[in-house]
């Protein structure tokens, strides 16, 4: 019946409105010869009617399957039966939902009868997998289409990306095949279960007993067969709501340890960028090293015994957010991560004796990174409940501090204390500086590459046209890391872990090596593997003894340094030894996983298989965290599809063919009071009505700067296309183009760097009112560096002098107007003219441009934002150059004005300043 629905639309549309449901909003026949599932069964007669009459009669059946599959599968003591059931209504209520209310009828409706369908789909694929009866038939065609559904996804969000991004011709037809190949493996999954209902007959009785049935008479053979398997152990078992909140808060800790430390990086790196050099408060890294206290056996036992006050002493770094003074904010931050190190050291170690609880814990704290990177990827890429956060710039300070304590009252109530130690054959036989090294690895390369799911797609970025993941595919990262996560908990042993520190090191190598998709896969396959690692290198670590996790700490601060000293080289001592030398901090992290792995205990402990009298089954307690994983899951999925970019951007004054460009350096969105910048810089960049924008110190993906990136929320919130510049593995402190018109191309650029720190550029190709204009992003070296300048002028300037087309220069130059190397940048070297040649008061940023009309040029203050005002040209498109002279405002189109709002006083400390106002040009 469902097949008909969808069969019977296409064969009416395909005979009546063949070339109209083929169309797009980008091309027609023949580019496009096949039409989506959309245009098929969307508005028009009688496609929609043969299509809504079929998906009615359905109705009856599919909630009939859902009925009959929970009764199949209901057994005593179990709750995942019904949760499935539920999820099967919810399901087909949703499918009744996009059916009938199309995206003509109301739009944001439809999608979210849409989303919510496709999501649903996810638990209720992998519990139908769950709860499969023993019929081999059944199970091996659901284990077929189940996969070949899921893996379509992968296919049809490429080409999606190749038709919406790319504009590809034909793309969508490819794009229409996958989508009707999910109909077809979507309906069929639903109908293998008529293999499953062989034993029921219509009244409904069973009458062979391969029902599982609710009463202990019904007999429950796959039970006892599957019982003894991973999947078996892990949903096996009775349902408690009880457990489940325990689980939910166990990962809530998780989540705030890991905001925690990623958040102290991040208020530590306000100071030396603020001192412009080493500032004395980075000692505060050390803070982590606290578990070192863990030693001493007294103090171990007063710590295990008061794990809750040490949890709550925590909290000062979630309390943070209210102390205004940066010092004393980064002091509370600190000591809240030097607590919940401790705190979590201690639960670990206290839990030592019996591995299943331990394995518990220890997957609540790596489903709490988890928790954490979608939080990020959900806020674009803050952490709501950082200290840099509050109410003004989006902060949720206040529920994440009182979910904190909840979670902490109840997931603390009972800590065991195995005061007796392990047994004798339990205890390992290497030394705990390998063990060390493994948990500091493990550590880093989480901290590092997976505290953001846009990290490692920022390492693969290569430019315009785009030929890799965009910000929007980090949910793909995050469900790398949750398989990651599953695949510890279902595959273990010294096998499994040597197989996934292989793994690690291939996937480290190909994504330090390549770019665009196929480097992307090679973080995949790292982000797989670390959290694969997790399980085996804590538990390790726990057995090597206390002096383990300050050892562990201390080795993952020096490799933060490291990770930072390969950028930072100019302004640390040691620092040319590091130079753009990631791939010996990638080297040298999977090293100390190997060393890690080689540590890890060949044999589990014989208390292993022991569990509490009264207590839950460990290896059944992993379904409560399976379920807070999936739950995660689906909030990034839902995050993913709504932070998809629209691609339909338009700039402010197409009228009047006008491009205002700016430049800004943003100080790494960091304002002068320790409080996060994106939502103020949004705020001047709109109101000046700002059409492309230059951004510099721009580039945040290192734990020093939070893993961040503040060009997704600006790009995002004010509807623009965005280059993200040379990625974190180029070594610079970042330079990015966010425009209104689509980049047709974009090539990222290191200048001659041979002593000082690497000059980024970005040189892109705009398609401004149908013409095509360059536009460039530089950041110059430092002054100190005076060889190093006059290199990158020279390569600059051939550059520029070699674009055919009009262009515009946004860049922080470092000379004084008239003189120097200024020269090589304006004049006949590089054909480009000073925006305004009698502006004197200039050091940093500078506009030119050549080939192209300039209209006005404006400076404007910075307030509290960063260190550097914003400069912003106009420039008309179409128009050739003009002389120098200058006109009043009231000569100038009114779109060719600056906005009034910025005159005299101006508007939050942002005003026309210098000369006090615009300047306008014949």
């Amino acid at each position: 019946m469902a097949y008909s629905a969808f069969i019977g639309a296409l064969v009416t549309g395909l005979a009546l409105h063949y070339q109209k449901i083929v169309e797009n909003e980008y091309y027609g026949y023949p580019q496009e010869w096949f039409p989506s599932v959309s245009a098929t069964i969307g508005d028009r007669y009688p496609e929609r009617a043969v299509f809504q009459f079929f998906i009615a009669m359905t109705s009856g059946p599919r909630l009939l399957l859902v009925s009959l599959w929970y009764i199949l599968t209901a057994r005593p003591n179990t709750s995942l039966p019904k949760i499935i059931a539920g999820v099967g209504v919810f399901r087909t209520l949703s499918c009744g939902g996009w059916t009938y209310v199309t995206s003509t009828d109301d739009h944001g409706w439809h999608d979210i009868f849409m989303i919510s369908y496709l999501v649903a789909t996810l638990p209720w694929t992998l519990g139908c997998l769950a709860l499969s009866p023993n019929n081999t038939r059944a199970v091996k065609y659901r284990k077929i289409l189940a996969g070949s559904f899921f893996g379509t996804l992968v296919p049809l969000v490429y080409y999606f990306i190749q038709h919406k991004v790319h504009k590809v011709p034909g793309a969508y037809t490819i794009y229409a095949f996958y989508e009707w190949a999910l109909i077809l493996f979507d309906v069929g999954f639903d109908a293998v279960t008529a293999l499953d209902f062989d034993s029921f007959e219509l009244i409904v009785r069973d009458v062979k007993g391969s029902s599982r049935g609710k009463t202990q008479q019904v007999a429950d053979a796959v039970l006892e067969k599957e019982k003894d398997k991973p999947v078996g152990n892990v949903f096996g078992a009775q349902f408690l709501w009880a457990d489940a909140l325990d689980a939910a808060a166990d990962v809530y800790n998780g989540f705030v340890f890991w905001s925690m430390l990623t958040s102290l990086g991040l208020t530590v790196w306000y100071f030396p960028l603020w001192h412009m050099g080493i500032s004395g408060y980075e000692v505060m890294v050390m803070c982590t090293v606290s578990p070192f206290l863990l030693v001493n056996a007294s103090v171990r036992s007063l710590m295990i015994q008061n794990v809750r006050l040490v949890h709550l002493l925590s909290l000062s770094g979630l309390l943070a957010y209210l102390t205004k003074t940066p010092e004393y904010r980064l002091f509370s931050v600190a000591f809240g991560v030097s607590m919940s190190c401790l705190a979590w050291a201690a639960t670990w170690y206290a839990e030592r004796s019996q591995l299943p609880r331990l394995e518990s814990r220890v997957l609540a704290w790596s489903i709490g990174l988890v928790a954490s990177s979608v939080a990020k990827f959900a806020f674009r890429t803050n952490n709501p409940i950082w200290p840099i956060m509050h109410a003004e710039n989006g902060g949720w300070n206040k529920m994440g501090l009182l979910l904190a304590a909840l979670a902490i009252a109840r997931s603390t109530r009972t800590v065991t204390d195995n005061r007796g130690g392990m047994d004798l054959a339990d205890r390992p036989k290497t030394s705990p500086l390998l063990a060390s090294l493994g948990l500091a690895g493990l550590l880093f390369g989480l901290h590092s590459l997976l505290s953001d799911s846009s990290t490692m797609i920022l390492w693969v970025w290569e430019g315009f046209p785009v030929r890799g993941p965009i910000a929007a595919n980090g949910v793909l990262t995050i469900a790398a890391m949750a398989v990651g996560i599953l695949a510890g908990v279902f595959f273990k042993g010294p096998l499994a872990s040597w197989l996934n520190l292989l793994l690690a090191g291939v996937g480290s190598f190909i994504v330090t090596s390549y770019h665009n998709w196929f480097g992307y896969m090679g973080a995949l396959l790292l982000a797989v593997t670390l959290m694969a690692l997790v399980t085996p290198l804590v538990t390790s670590a726990v057995r090597h003894g206390p002096i383990t996790f300050g050892l562990g700490f201390l080795i993952y601060n020096f490799l933060v340094l490291a990770h930072v000293w390969v950028v930072a080289y100019a302004f640390v001592p040691g620092g040319p030894l590091m130079r753009e030398h990631t791939d010996w901090v990638m080297t040298a992290t999977v090293v100390s996983l190997g060393a890690g792995v080689y540590a890890t205990p060949r044999a589990e402990s014989s208390n292993s298989k022991r569990t509490r009298a009264g207590k839950v089954a460990p290896s059944r307690f992993a379904s409560y965290y399976t379920y807070v994983l999936l739950v995660i899951q689906l909030i990034a999925v839902t995050t993913s599809y709504l932070r998809f970019p629209t691609n339909d951007y338009v700039p402010y004054h197409p009228k009047d063919k006008v491009i205002t460009a700016g430049i800004w350096t943003i100080h790494f969105s960091l304002d002068n009071d320790m409080w996060s910048s994106e939502r103020r810089m949004r705020d001047l960049i709109k109101e000046l009505e700002i059409d492309v924008i230059g951004l510099l110190e721009s580039d945040l993906q290192r734990i020093i700067m939070g893993n961040r990136d503040s060009t997704q929320y600006l790009a995002e919130d004010l509807g623009m296309y965005v280059d993200y510049g040379p990625g974190p593995d180029k070594h610079t402190w970042g330079s990015a183009l966010l425009s209104k018109f689509p980049i047709v191309n974009s090539t990222h650029h290191l200048l001659p760097s041979p002593v000082g720190e690497l000059a980024p550029a970005i040189h892109a190709t705009l398609d401004a009112y149908g013409e095509l204009v360059d536009v460039v992003v530089f950041h110059s070296g430092q002054e100190e560096d005076a060889e190093d300048r006059r290199l990158q002028s020279e390569y600059l300037a051939e550059l520029m002098k070699g674009s055919p087309r009009p262009l515009i220069l946004l860049s922080y130059l470092v000379t004084k107007p008239k003189e120097g190397i200024y020269n090589t940048y304006v004049g006949e070297k590089s054909g480009m003219k000073d925006i305004d040649p009698s502006d004197w008061d200039r050091w940093c940023e500078y506009i030119l441009y050549k080939g192209i009309r300039r209209s006005g040029y404006a400076r404007v203050s910075r307030s509290t934002i960063t260190d550097t005002e914003l400069q912003v040209g106009k420039f008309v498109v179409g128009q050739s150059e003009s002389s120098d002279e200058q006109m009043k405002e009231e000569q100038m189109a009114v779109g060719l004005r600056f906005p009034a709002l910025f005159r005299g006083q101006g508007v939050r400390d942002h005003r026309y300043h210098v000369f006090d106002e615009p300047r306008y040009f014949v």
